[in-house]
């Protein structure tokens, strides 16, 4: 049997999100025809990949209606009549935001995350939300209100998390674009295992209102926590940074947002760390990385295994596990808590470390690093941080200590943008971290798109 042709609002969803927004604007395709498109599109493949687990299909079709009536008036935003996901945690007027937790299933947000508002004001139609672990807290995407999500190149295996039903529907071609979180690499993570791309933020960037633990309203800024955006390229990462970053009220009647502009990437001094004497990083993947520093450098671009100026990576590490694990147990039943100096001790030390990590981009203008050492492993369950184990060439190793390299930006509030760069034996993807100056957002997305235009001359 011959398939049938494709719609074009259809074909248009396999395209990334830029070129939908372009595509409405010169009327190639109707944005109710690209909504109706992704939600049957949902509707029929989405059943056994469980990765939109939160739908508002009327709300959206309202959404692309008034984003048609926008556009025949020569409207003209920057995600106008796109349709696109966010994850379980931000809030959604009128939606559940339980973050898995069962306590959580009743609970309905009154207002929308700012991060959402400002989506919608871009003109994004919102189709629904995707699926996350429970707490947030785990590389799967697995809860007892919603099931688990799974790996669209192979359900056998997780998606990612905690934005991993996001990683998801983005490879599964539902959407162009996806909003997630990440304090344990939780943007990186998913993008990785799932092929696409993801970028964490510098902490502060952008607003994280109404994503907020449930039940407790907002309340202090996390410290190591950000927001910001999965999608299918490079270019829309920077398109959707473009639109949620910035100060909100009451800063904002203060101070506006002009990020530096990247820097120069023909001749990048690039750090490449893919190594730990205690952290194994398989075969595939060195590889892998390798072949990275081969293109960057037969393209012009310095490549160091080595600095005198890198921080100490294992104090770095013990910093970020005194944070996390206080943000991760706060308000949970037995947890124990540190004091205040214990606190303000961690604080001073991480202030220390970016001071540290600001020197050394005085000298080189990216950090090369795996996102982990595995690529996408089957589903465990249950899941028990403390003895959880991968395959990874041949021998079990341990899961939870491969938290260090996403944690190397996360501790430091450092930029890093996570980017597809080739495949394992299994044939699941392999994603670079690319990690750079603070506030220096545009810099690690640079660097992603000239070692994808030197690949593409190769």
């Amino acid at each position: 049997m011959t398939s049938q042709p494709s719609s074009p609002a259809d074909a248009l969803l396999d395209l990334d999100a830029r070129t939908q927004v372009a595509a409405l604007a010169s009327g190639q395709c109707s944005a109710l025809a690209l909504c109706e498109a992704a939600i049957a599109r949902i509707e029929a493949q989405d059943g056994a990949i469980n990765a939109v687990v939160v739908r508002d299909f009327e709300h959206a079709r309202s959404q692309a209606r008034a984003a048609d009536e926008a556009l025949a008036r020569g409207e003209r935003r920057p995600l106008l009549g796109l349709p696109m996901t966010v994850k379980e945690s931000f809030n959604l007027a009128g939606l559940p935001t339980t973050w898995g937790f069962e306590f959580a299933r009743g609970l309905r947000a009154g207002s929308d995350a700012l991060a959402v508002t400002r989506l919608k004001a871009a003109g994004a139609v919102i189709l629904g939300k995707t699926n996350v672990p429970v707490g947030l807290g785990d590389w799967q995407s697995a809860n007892p209100i919603y099931g688990r999500t799974r790996n669209p190149l192979d359900l056998s295996r997780t998606p990612g998390g905690s934005s991993g039903g996001g990683a998801a529907a983005l490879a599964a071609r539902f959407v162009a674009l996806e909003l997630g979180s990440d304090i344990g690499g939780s943007i990186r993570v998913p993008a990785h295992f799932c092929g696409v791309y993801g970028h964490k933020p510098s902490l502060g960037l952008l607003p994280a209102r109404g994503h907020d633990f449930p039940g407790l309203g907002s309340g202090a800024p996390n410290e190591l926590a950000v927001i910001g955006p999965l999608a299918r390229s490079v270019d829309d990462l920077e398109l959707a940074l473009s639109v949620l970053a910035g100060p909100e009220a009451p800063k904002s009647k203060a101070y506006a947002l002009q990020l530096p502009p990247a820097r120069d990437m023909a001749q990048a001094r690039c750090l490449l760390l893919d190594q730990h004497p205690g952290l194994p990083v398989s075969q595939d993947t060195q590889a892998a990385l390798q072949a990275v520093a081969d293109t960057l450098q037969a393209g012009g671009c310095t490549v160091l295994r080595s600095s005198e100026r890198l921080p100490n990576l294992q104090t770095a590490h013990q910093i970020y596990a005194g944070l996390l694990n206080t943000f991760m147990t706060r308000g949970q039943p037995g947890a124990t808590s540190i004091s205040a100096h214990e606190w303000l001790i961690l604080l001073d030390r991480r202030a220390a470390l970016q001071q540290q990590w600001q020197a050394l981009f005085e000298h080189v203008d990216v950090v090369l690093t795996p996102v982990l050492g595995c690529t996408a492993y089957p589903h465990i369950d249950p899941m028990d941080w403390a003895s959880a184990t991968v395959q990874m060439d041949g021998q079990a190793q341990p899961l939870g200590p491969q938290v260090f390299w996403p944690g190397i930006a996360t501790v430091a509030g450092l930029p890093a943008t996570s980017a597809p760069v080739g495949r394992d034996r299994d044939g699941l993807p392999i994603g670079l971290q690319v990690i750079g100056p603070m506030f220096e957002d545009l810099t690690p997305l640079a660097l992603v798109r000239r070692l994808e235009a030197l690949r593409a001359q190769a």
